[in-house]
């Protein structure tokens, strides 16, 4: 068995805290837009909370158009992902390869578990292990194997930087309109109530104008904000406290951070509500 000593952070049975000045929260999905319709309201109630917010794409949006060429399309959703990540003050990482090319393999893992042992996260945000595209599944395969390598020495990454020994707690997202590649509806251990960041959420993703032209043309998406607004306030019916949530599910502690660790509930004790039992 692999065991790991983490000397960085310190987690209490009852309140999570930190030795660091600042809790560091890292999310990471698969292409422009995807932090926006999943994670963005949480995000920006941590930032709110006093926590550094870095915020990554995978993919480069390469395939997110229907007049654009690649290159093209690939420049444009970069800046509408920086413009988006700078309305939260997010520490931006630049995506590392092509859509449709988020594959499980060594070279990318090295390149992403370079970019994790240089942020050392406190709190890892990441897609859903199913989701109705691959892109997605495997995006959150990586962020969480990088996350796992953190302190191996032995495991090089790409570029080179020291292992790190900070515990991380990572949290999956809720697949893309709240359903797994089978259709089936995905309850979340718990959600986190964005009725007062809802506004702040959609500006986010308005950023991302090329993406709304590109899923209407695409996918039928006929009201982009009003599509991410929908798959939010199915989430809040759940709870029966708030109109607006995003859901999120533990990953497995072992190899990352203390088993009884939840520094989302601690940070956001208010906005914290475990979803109901008997409906998972």
């Amino acid at each position: 068995m692999f065991n790991l000593i983490f000397i960085a952070p310190v987690w209490g049975p009852a309140k999570w805290r930190c030795t660091k000045m600042i809790c560091k929260v890292f999310a990471i999905a698969a292409h422009a837009d995807d932090i926006e319709f999943r994670m963005a309201g949480t995000l920006i109630l941590l930032a709110k909370a006093g926590c550094e917010i870095h915020y990554m794409n995978i993919a480069n949006g390469s395939c997110g158009s229907a007049e654009h060429d690649a290159e093209t399309i690939a420049a444009i959703r970069l800046e509408e992902s920086k413009n988006a990540a700078n309305k939260i003050n997010a520490v931006f990482h630049s995506p590392l390869v092509n859509d449709i090319e988020i594959f499980y393999e060594k070279n990318l893992l090295a390149k992403i578990g370079s970019v994790m042992r240089s942020v050392a996260p406190d709190i890892l945000l990441v897609d859903g292990p199913m989701d109705y595209m691959e892109d997605h599944t495997i995006s959150s395969r990586l962020a969480v194997t990088a996350a796992f390598t953190r302190a191996m020495r032995n495991f090089p990454v790409d570029p080179p930087k020291e292992p790190v020994f900070n515990q991380v707690t990572v949290y999956h997202a809720q697949p893309h309109g709240n359903r797994d590649l089978l259709n089936r509806f995905v309850f979340p251990d718990f959600l986190i109530n964005i009725d007062s960041v809802i506004k702040e959420k959609s500006d986010m993703l308005n950023e991302h104008k090329s993406q709304k032209e590109w899923l209407e043309k695409s996918q039928g998406f006929d009201v982009y904000l009003n599509t991410m607004k929908n798959f939010s306030r199915e989430l809040g019916n759940l709870s029966a406290k708030c109109e607006f949530a995003e859901g999120w599910r533990y990953h497995n502690p072992l190899g990352l951070c203390n088993t009884d660790s939840n520094p989302l509930r601690d940070i956001l004790q208010s906005k914290f509500n475990e979803v109901p039992s008997g409906l998972g």
